[in-house]
């Protein structure tokens, strides 16, 4: 069995801190899940801890855009301020932010990361420094209208190829039967860190690498990436909205959600909200792995498999070094990040718990079945290449997403795309890894 000690610990020192009364309670501030559920789960969790320990806790509006809240962040940090004590950080954030982190580990002592996911622990560590505790991990998976499937005749696809076909039909006949507005698929195509790790998935499902590998080399340039970019193009004007070429995940769960397409590309988190009440497909969702890649044609990059491939996702809780209540901080990091909060978190809103023994709960799996089913998509998911890039990740990753919006947007082609990507990151890695 998993241990959590650390949480049973911490919660007796915020029983403490309670102690001191409300004329002496602190102010902390916390930024965490811009809009929607993840917002309001955040609030519901804090609140909870106010109530605990009897201090006060703003939470700080940030923006939804990933790539727009890690500009936010280096700007405050860099500066030196005080002004956030935790932050919510992306998975791929702890290398580029670790210098202004406080170490979890010196505060919460050797055992902090015991029971959570080792991997993420590992991507959370920096030279020996735990930076940021797991809150909740991710991985891509495939929503569909399995009431729209049955209808005409179709299982859930095993290969994106599928997808194309079965999309292409089902919108044309619902479109023929009156619904105007029904789409084939959505997923995240704006020019940001979501577009970063959808293109990750298509081009790793196709057998075309990893964009970067582990040992450094750049591998985007070949066939199968160009193939499975090409292929994505091809959706958008046909199966896809002209308008996914600015959607992000809000935008495309709004579309699914209201009834408007067969298949969603998306994070577990939009489980629970398409099966609250008063959603236009509540009762009438699937969800399964991610498509496999095309038909096994051409080069290949890194062992050239094509296969399902989930990108890794997920955040984090980080303190500031600049926190002026840092002991109050790490108490409110240890709570959110502990077995009731995260086990809360997973029944009521479908977000991945980062502790392995919440996967064998009887309570989670009755909420959020699949968490079962797609347990190996979770812990196997496809890591971006933040850990080896390093400093640089941001400059790889924001080239990768400009590189594949214009092949998403017709103005490059897939070939021509990961030719001048290679050149491009050629020239990052001679000066950052």
């Amino acid at each position: 069995m998993l241990k959590t000690p650390l949480i049973t610990a911490i919660a007796l020192g915020s029983a403490a801190l309670a102690g001191t009364g409300h004329a002496q309670a602190a102010d902390l501030t916390i930024s965490c899940g811009a809009v929607g559920a993840e917002l309001t789960l955040c609030e519901e969790g804090v609140r909870a801890w106010e109530e605990q320990t009897g201090h006060e806790v703003d939470i700080v509006s940030t923006p939804n855009s990933s790539t727009e809240r890690l500009s936010l962040y280096q700007q405050i940090l860099s500066a030196n301020s005080s002004d956030i004590d935790v932050m919510q950080i992306d998975v791929v954030w702890p290398g580029l932010l670790a210098t202004h982190l406080l170490d979890l580990r010196e505060a919460l002592g050797d055992e902090a990361g015991e029971g959570h996911f080792p991997a993420i622990v590992e991507n959370n560590t920096v030279d020996g420094r735990l930076v940021a505790m797991p809150w909740f991990t991710d991985a891509g998976v495939l929503y569909y209208r399995k009431d729209l499937l049955e209808k005409y005749g179709f299982e859930a696809p095993g290969t994106w190829q599928e997808l194309t076909e079965i999309a292409r039909e089902i919108k044309a006949a619902e479109r023929e039967a009156g619904n105007d507005r029904m789409h084939g698929f959505v997923f995240q195509g704006r020019a940001y860190e979501g577009l970063t790790v959808n293109a990750l998935e298509w081009v790793a499902s196709h057998g075309g690498g990893a964009l970067v590998e582990p040992d450094g080399e750049i591998s985007i340039n070949n066939p199968r990436a160009a193939a499975a970019l090409d292929l994505a193009a091809s959706w958008v004007g046909d199966i896809a909205p002209d308008g996914v070429l600015n959607y992000t995940e809000e935008e495309a769960r709004g579309v699914f959600q209201g009834g408007n397409a067969v298949f969603m590309r998306n994070w577990p988190y939009a489980w629970s909200l398409a099966q609250s009440e008063g959603s236009e497909v509540r009762d009438k969702v699937g969800v399964t792995q991610l498509p496999a890649g095309g038909d096994g044609q051409g080069a290949a990059a890194s062992g050239g498999e094509n296969r399902s491939a989930a990108g890794l996702g997920g955040w984090n809780l980080a303190i500031s070094r600049y926190s002026e209540n840092p002991e109050l901080a790490v108490d409110l990091v240890a709570f959110l990040t502990g077995h009731d909060e995260q086990k809360r978190r997973a029944i009521a809103g479908a977000y991945n718990p980062t502790l392995e023994a919440l996967y064998q709960d009887e309570e989670v799996l009755e909420a959020v079945p699949f968490f079962g089913e797609l347990y190996d998509t979770f812990v196997n998911a496809v890591a971006r290449p933040s850990a080896v890039t390093g400093d640089a990740y941001g400059r790889v990753s924001n080239a990768f997403f400009s590189a594949s919006h214009d092949v998403l947007s017709g103005s490059r082609s897939g070939e021509q795309a990961v030719a001048d990507l290679e050149r491009e990151l050629s020239r990052v890695k001679r000066r950052n890894w």
